[in-house]
């Protein structure tokens, strides 16, 4: 019998660490879109942002 309470402890501690330290499947990113996989970009890697200024500055 103590077996059994002894695995179902070690079970109960398992899930409590995955759930603490494992990954995050329901985050959203910075931007509210789910798990986009990417990392964020700063402004000066961002292709759409140096395009966009790239624009400005030949208006």
């Amino acid at each position: 019998m103590t077996y059994i309470f002894a695995f179902i402890g070690i079970i109960a501690i398992a899930y409590l660490l995955w759930r603490a330290f494992g990954p995050a499947a329901g985050s959203a990113g910075p931007d509210g879109r789910q798990g986009s996989g990417r990392n964020p970009v700063g402004p000066d890697d961002d292709p759409d942002f140096l395009r966009d200024l790239d624009r400005r500055k030949h208006d």
